[in-house]
């Protein structure tokens, strides 16, 4: 079986919720194995903000191709949330969630601009392949073209200018190329 991937849209499904939206902040969680969508689909039905991104891969089976949607961070979702409320509860509890990630989840929110990256990307329908996590290395932000205002770490891979985006709780991340679009440093 083989795969490449490229973009589609990815299930972002923001709901109004009730408690003060000063408050609410993403958070990543864990799910159990292939239960990504199950948890997305429940937290959404209960009226919490749930971000999945997805990824379709053309699997090749001995007797057909096939476009299947996956998760571009397996086993991850994004959920906006205040922590210490009755939401947090809930997601506990829904189908297929395991926890919040982290140590001390409470700390280890994710700044929406890292979200709305991820969204744009993926909008922008351009390839993404995951990268190995990185800490350190030149922020930069898009200056140009339809991911203007993206921002993540510029690294080069085999010459070619790449823009990287990390999701630090989760320790993943993902690369675009950048070799048509302007940059300025932060």
């Amino acid at each position: 079986m083989s795969t490449s991937s490229h973009i589609v849209d990815s299930v972002s499904l923001s709901v109004p919720f009730p408690g003060s939206e000063a408050e609410a902040r993403w958070y990543a969680i864990r799910t159990r194995s292939r239960h990504e969508k199950v948890a997305s689909r429940e937290l959404h039905s209960q009226g919490i903000p749930v971000f999945l991104p997805l990824v379709t891969s053309v699997r090749q089976w001995s007797d057909r191709r096939q476009e299947v949607e996956t998760p571009l961070f397996p086993g991850y979702a994004f959920v906006k949330v205040a922590y210490m409320s009755s939401e947090r509860l809930r997601v506990m509890r829904a189908a297929g969630v395991v926890g919040f990630v982290g140590p001390n989840p409470a700390s280890s929110s994710i700044p929406e601009e890292q979200i709305e990256s991820i969204r744009t990307v993926l909008l922008g329908r351009v390839p993404v392949k995951e990268y190995p996590f990185l800490q350190l290395g030149q922020k930069i932000r898009v200056r140009s073209g339809s991911f203007s205002g993206v921002e993540g770490i510029l690294v080069s891979v085999k010459g070619s200018r790449t823009l990287v985006i990390s999701v630090e709780p989760i320790q993943r991340s993902l690369c675009i190329g950048l070799d048509d679009y302007e940059v300025e440093l932060l």
